[in-house]
């Protein structure tokens, strides 16, 4: 295939899996099974007749692919909202994927009779979840969750995947080299985590400093600085032994919660980026597989993904959260939400790496696991959520009538804030307010109306603020604003 036709196709592809997604979105499909779909129906066994047999590069896009979506959810996400869920995530990422692996490994090694390490190696790749399939479903079908479900599943998916890769990697060395000592690989685990927390923690501060510091004469460079510095974060890590995903997640937290030049467009951009990697991972992988050979390992698979389901996923949620006393309810809907996705069928990629045993078998079998994962749950987290009365309504609000980031100046921040029923600055004018230095209300959307507020406009309680200023002046005025009315 000459370089014109590979782009062309390349170009098609990515295309095609974006309208599907819009598809998915309409239907309440996750786009992963869209994603999929297109990749199958673009392969050999599909009308588009491309054939793609090449699990190395297939591995190398999937790695790289993934680093960056783990870190555009990183840099995404509300550090206050998930620090209150900060040791169940932990929990749920390190032992919760643990159990799940050792139950789903036996019920895999009993149903391909396979020896026991083959089974664990299944159950270790399969462990992991994958949120972003979650919510699109949630979004497409106007349902949101209570409490803290949403920041845990989000912390827990985007905090899993080092945990998953390390069971894999480990099981894979006992199938392939029988004499290896299962305890040899504690203190890996330990060193891999250690270091990569450690490179993100610091990572994320370097970069920091180098956005801040370093100009550039065009605005466009700092995209590519971003880039490279999420590659060089990733890469390092993963040099010295660590865990690069959990480096770049932990970095994209840590530059969540600091202010660096434009921020917001930086943000927006890696969020684009990981769209196009996710659309770009998903239909390589679903290249990869034949779907003609997936019949074979139908029923097994079926039986493993059963037991994944229905008992090794609440088993390992229900154990682990017992410390945390999460309602039964919540643990249940936790229970079902744990998608499987991208980071699976990756994994599933190694030992066709190594050239392990039963690979085939292995990869089909994981590629068939995650169909039903994604089509059973995927399709049903909104009717489970209603069930268990753990969801409210997807909260619609009307669209600034401006362009909110194109005003936040380098080094200020801009958050849209709403005024909670009781609080103590309900009926008070802005002049009256107070405002820390450096700190001004934009807009404000009372009542469904947008005003640009003077001196004399009166706040009321559920008004919508866009404010605008540094980081702790912010955080001052949200904690007046928090303060109860006495009277």
């Amino acid at each position: 295939m000459s370089g014109t036709i590979l782009v062309l196709v390349a170009s098609l592809l990515l295309l095609l899996g974006v309208v599907a997604s819009r598809l998915s979105s309409s239907l309440g499909i996750p786009g992963l099974l869209v994603f999929l779909g297109v990749g199958m129906l673009a392969g050999s066994d599909g009308p588009g007749g491309i054939y793609f047999d090449n699990a190395e590069v297939a591995q190398t896009l999937g790695v790289v692919a993934l680093a960056f979506i783990l870190f555009s959810g990183g840099i995404s996400t509300n550090w206050d909202e998930i620090r209150p869920v900060m040791k169940q995530g932990i929990a749920l990422a390190t032992m919760g994927v643990l159990i799940t692996a050792l139950l789903s490994g036996v019920v895999a090694s009993w149903a391909f009779d396979l020896p026991l390490e083959s089974g664990l190696l299944i159950g270790a790749i399969i462990s992991s979840t994958d949120a972003a399939a979650v919510f699109s479903v949630l979004r497409s079908r106007s349902v949101s969750l209570r409490g803290n479900l949403r920041p845990l599943l989000e912390l827990e998916s985007g905090s899993n995947d080092p945990m998953a890769v390390f069971l894999t990697i480990g099981f894979l060395e006992l199938v392939t080299n029988p004499s290896s000592e299962p305890l040899d690989f504690i203190p890996l685990f330990v060193a891999q985590m250690a270091i990569g927390a450690f490179a993100g923690l610091g990572g994320g501060r370097v970069a920091v400093w180098a956005l801040n510091r370093i100009r550039l004469d065009h605005d466009g460079l700092y995209t590519v600085m971003s880039l490279a510095l999420v590659g060089a974060i990733f890469a390092a890590t993963t040099a010295a032994q660590g865990s690069g995903f959990l480096a770049v997640y932990i970095a994209g937290i840590v530059m969540a919660q600091r202010r660096f030049i434009h921020k917001n467009s930086l943000s927006r951009f890696h969020d684009g980026i990981a769209w196009v990697a996710q659309i770009g991972m998903f239909v390589v992988l679903g290249l990869l597989v034949f779907p003609s050979e997936l019949p074979t390992v139908a029923w097994r698979a079926l039986l493993i993904a059963a037991a994944l389901v229905l008992v090794a996923r609440p088993v390992a949620v229900f154990l682990t959260l017992v410390p945390f006393r999460v309602p039964w309810r919540e643990r249940t809907l936790i229970s079902w939400v744990g998608l499987r996705g991208a980071a699976p069928i990756i994994l599933a990629t190694f030992p066709l790496m190594e050239k392990a045993p039963n690979a085939n078998l292995i990869f089909d079998t994981v590629f068939f696991i995650v169909l039903i994962s994604v089509a059973l749950q995927g399709t049903t987290i909104p009717l489970a959520a209603r069930l268990l009365g753990v969801s409210a309504p997807l909260e619609r609000r009307a669209a600034w009538p401006i362009q909110p980031r194109s005003l936040q100046p380098p080094g200020a921040t801009l958050e849209e804030l709403v005024v909670p029923a009781g609080s103590a600055i309900t009926g008070t004018a802005l002049v009256e307010l107070g405002l820390p230095a450096g700190t001004m209300i934009v807009l404000i959307e009372h009542l469904g109306e947008f005003t640009v507020p003077t001196g004399s406009t009166v706040l009321a309680a559920d008004d919508r603020l866009l404010i605008l200023g540094d980081r702790d002046g912010i955080r001052e005025f949200r904690q007046r604003m928090d303060v109860v009315s006495s009277n």
